[in-house]
């Protein structure tokens, strides 16, 4: 099911460029770390869950990248872009193989499924 995203033709010219590059580079710098790696943790500090999902993954020996972006008092604006390319609405955003699997609980329930195995095949 596709998500809803304002149209392009909805969006004046004059700030187009402000919503394409709203943080870009944020965003490709997860997508870089998306391509060179099996496994992607995107989280912030102060924030337990992301820990969590690490901890599970090292108990596991999945070789995972972490990146890391602000607090809760920071960088929310940088976050936020994340939030919007990917469509997921907290963190951890965690990707296997490219595709994003959702937060630390959703990859929980993946792994006890086994489906989380078969996703790193």
């Amino acid at each position: 099911m596709p998500r809803q995203i304002l149209d392009h033709k909805n969006i004046h010219p004059a700030v187009q460029s402000t919503v394409a590059d709203n943080h870009a580079d944020i965003v490709a710098e997860v997508q870089l770390a998306i391509s060179n790696n099996k496994v992607v943790i995107v989280g912030m500090a102060q924030n337990p869950a992301p820990k969590r999902a690490r901890k599970v993954l090292d108990e596991l020996g999945v070789e995972h990248a972490y990146l890391e972006y602000g607090n809760y008092f920071s960088l929310w604006r940088r976050r936020n872009a994340l939030k919007m390319w990917s469509g997921w609405p907290s963190f951890p955003m965690i990707f296997v193989n490219g595709v994003l699997i959702g937060g630390s609980s959703d990859m929980r329930a993946l792994i006890a499924s086994g489906e989380f195995t078969a996703l790193l095949k």
